[in-house]
């Protein structure tokens, strides 16, 4: 019979090898520091750029890894408007998904306040805004009451099912998560990045609710996150990155939630998750730090706001090729003034003709370098 970690006395004791953990912790907190400064360094556009770019990706993310796929313009639509960040093209978005982005911007945006029993009702009402979760009714903003049966992690086709893991009782809930909340707001000794990785392994064990428990989990964790960068911009995303490892993600989880208090494995590699996680961020961000670059070349250049909003399309990747008439087009200004403003750019080493030649001219930006 598979006895789980909860089952056992004083469970939450949990243990480490601190020698193992304190250098990779020391690793992450080294990258999560160059990250941060970096981005510090850019202007105020560009962080808000980083950071849409960032929650939207968290968001999108945290729901795949539940098998929930959301419209990303809608998403980041949402975040935007909350941010008060106004972007071309923003869509409407549903109610679910603004439920979500609710309690990802209340998670980090609002790091600071303590985490209680009724903020963690009022996320689980934003995710489940119906009070269904696909076809099942669920208990919403309340723990979970299990009047069908133990809460169980399953997978596998009906009547083959694998049970992965079974959580505490309900009766168990109310004082389990007493306690967790207390440690969470209370225990100041623990690093809190090491504190993120205990806070995410214990609250999905406790799985306090009918559904929801990951993406909560998950908003737990960049709470923590947040609190340890002492900011409210987010500039990487654990959720996707544990996309990326879900596999990892879930054998790692149940072999910790059925094995005893040493939780060394679990937190090595949630630490290098992180760590992983900041190391994608550097990538997906590259256009905006080559956009940060080249402003930064060119902070003296004098430019004219077409030329301005033609080469910031350039930036964030143009849809097709640049042609004069699209240079018209776009800014509403005649064939003439468009080839002006183009030879221009050229003269100022910023934009080249295409060599692949063809019946029009099309333009693209010269590499950055420092004349």
């Amino acid at each position: 019979m598979i006895i789980y970690i909860h089952e056992k006395a004083n469970w939450t004791d949990f243990s480490w090898d601190n020698q193992k953990v304190m250098k990779k912790l020391a690793e992450a907190r080294n990258q999560q520091g160059r990250l941060l400064g970096k981005m510090e360094s850019l202007g105020f556009d560009l962080q808000n750029e980083a950071v849409l770019n960032t929650l939207t990706l968290d968001v999108i993310k945290s729901s795949e890894i539940e098998g929930e796929f959301l419209e990303i313009e809608q998403v980041r639509s949402s975040i935007a408007r909350r941010l008060g960040i106004s972007i071309a093209g923003a869509l409407e978005s549903e109610r679910h998904v603004d439920g979500i982005v609710e309690m990802m911007l209340d998670a980090t945006q609002s790091y600071e306040l303590p985490l209680t029993k009724d903020r963690l009702f009022g996320w689980h009402a934003a995710l489940f805004p119906t009070g269904w979760s696909n076809l099942y009714k669920i208990t919403v903003a309340d723990w979970r009451k299990d009047t069908t049966g133990p809460m169980q992690v399953v997978s596998g086709p009906l009547g083959k099912e694998k049970v992965h893991y079974q959580a505490p009782a309900s009766d168990r809930i109310e004082p389990e998560m007493t306690r967790f909340l207390d440690w969470f707001e209370n225990e100041e000794k623990t690093d809190l990045v090491l504190k993120a990785a205990i806070a995410h392994l214990w609250f999905v064990t406790i799985h306090p609710f009918d559904d929801g428990n990951g993406r909560i989990a998950r908003a737990i964790t960049d709470m923590t996150l947040a609190r340890s960068d002492k900011s409210i911009r987010r500039f990487y995303s654990m959720s996707a990155q544990i996309r990326v490892e879900r596999k990892q993600y879930y054998e790692k989880l149940e072999k910790t939630q059925k094995g005893d208090s040493d939780i060394t494995a679990w937190i090595l590699w949630f630490l290098q998750c992180l760590i992983d996680a900041i190391n994608s961020t550097k990538e997906t961000l590259s256009h905006i730090f080559h956009k940060a670059e080249f402003w930064k070349i060119h902070s003296t250049t004098i430019l004219n706001d077409r030329q301005q909003k033609i080469i910031n399309r350039l930036l964030d990747g143009f849809d097709g090729k640049l042609t004069s008439s699209k240079w018209a087009k776009i800014n509403k200004c005649s064939q003439d003034t468009a080839l002006r403003d183009i030879q221009d750019l050229i003269m100022k080493d910023i934009l080249q003709k295409e060599a692949s030649g063809g019946r029009s001219t099309n333009y693209e930006l010269r590499n950055i370098h420092r004349g």
